[in-house]
């Protein structure tokens, strides 16, 4: 499958670029990143060509765990790549403080109780955008404001979080990477084999499935239901929690976006599916009803 340039509620610097591969031949071929079940699974790096340094690092915020790894090229130097590193890890770490609506004095807990406006802080009025639209483009399924308490984020803030890190590394001159959080992830460039990242998608519930297999060179992948949390997401029409589906995941260029629809296609249930149309940026991967 290859998608085209984003339209709408997402952004994104090039082009995604995602294809399914061939079971027989992903057989023959150890995948890099496996999502699906609870969480997500690295497998064992391959050989890195030369010329390129290859890096792999986990870190948990407060409320997620992340894995980053990257494929800079040698000359960039091992000093600047892990420089690159820290700065990602950094932002991944000031979100959860700056923003995390559990947090009584993050700027999202602030705004909710009315002390600022979401233009009092440029990440923030963006942040309250990206909610916006993704309630438009859902036909008000994701609504960050019909929750308790008030406006809560928490349906793309993590791919927001990861889409933000991942703008660092790109900074920082490093534009081979992946970036995961839970059954998430966003990749761009290529692998250490020099390869496309190649990234299995399990079954959310039944583990005797053959994964869907991609082969990514830009793009996300989003998934809402697979946390182990019951009620989580909610119906925002009636404020109960979303009974339709066992999980839901949604491929397409940017991950705060994938996420927003996955959370969207989780509440909403089959008739969210008319969202995802065959020219779409983004694309329903699961959509699996509770038995």
């Amino acid at each position: 499958m290859r998608t085209e340039q984003q339209r709408g509620p997402g952004r994104l610097d090039e082009q995604p670029r995602t294809r399914w591969v061939d079971q027989a031949a992903f057989s023959r071929r150890r995948p890099d990143l496996r999502l699906g079940a609870r969480s997500h699974r690295l497998d064992r790096p391959g050989d890195s060509p030369g010329g390129r340094i290859a890096v792999q690092h986990s870190v948990r915020t407060g409320t997620a765990e992340y894995s980053l790894l990257l494929n800079a090229p040698e000359d960039l130097g091992r000093r600047a790549v892990g420089d690159a590193l820290r700065d990602a890890v950094a932002e991944l770490r000031a979100i959860d403080l700056t923003y995390g609506p559990n947090r009584p004095e993050s700027l999202v807990s602030r705004l909710r109780r009315g002390e600022i406006s979401p233009e009092s802080y440029p990440p923030l009025t963006d942040l309250v955008d990206r909610c916006a639209a993704m309630r438009a483009a859902t036909d008000g399924w994701f609504d960050a404001w019909a929750v308790p308490g008030g406006f809560d984020p928490g349906g793309l803030l993590n791919g927001w979080a990861v889409e933000r890190a991942a703008t660092r590394l790109r900074a920082a001159g490093i534009t081979d990477y992946a970036v995961l959080s839970g059954a998430d992830l966003t990749v761009r460039g290529h692998a250490a084999h020099g390869g496309p990242w190649r990234v299995a998608v399990h079954h959310p519930t039944d583990g005797r499935r053959a994964p869907l297999v991609l082969e990514m060179t830009a793009g996300a992948v989003g998934t809402s239901g697979v946390s182990g949390r019951q009620g989580h997401v909610v119906d925002p029409h009636t404020g109960e929690p979303a009974r339709q589906l066992v999980a839901a995941t949604v491929v397409g260029p940017d991950l705060a976006v994938a996420d927003a629809y996955a959370t969207a296609l989780y509440a909403a249930g089959p008739v969210g599916l008319s969202w995802f149309r065959t020219d779409s940026a983004y694309q329903a991967l699961f959509a699996h009803r509770r038995r």
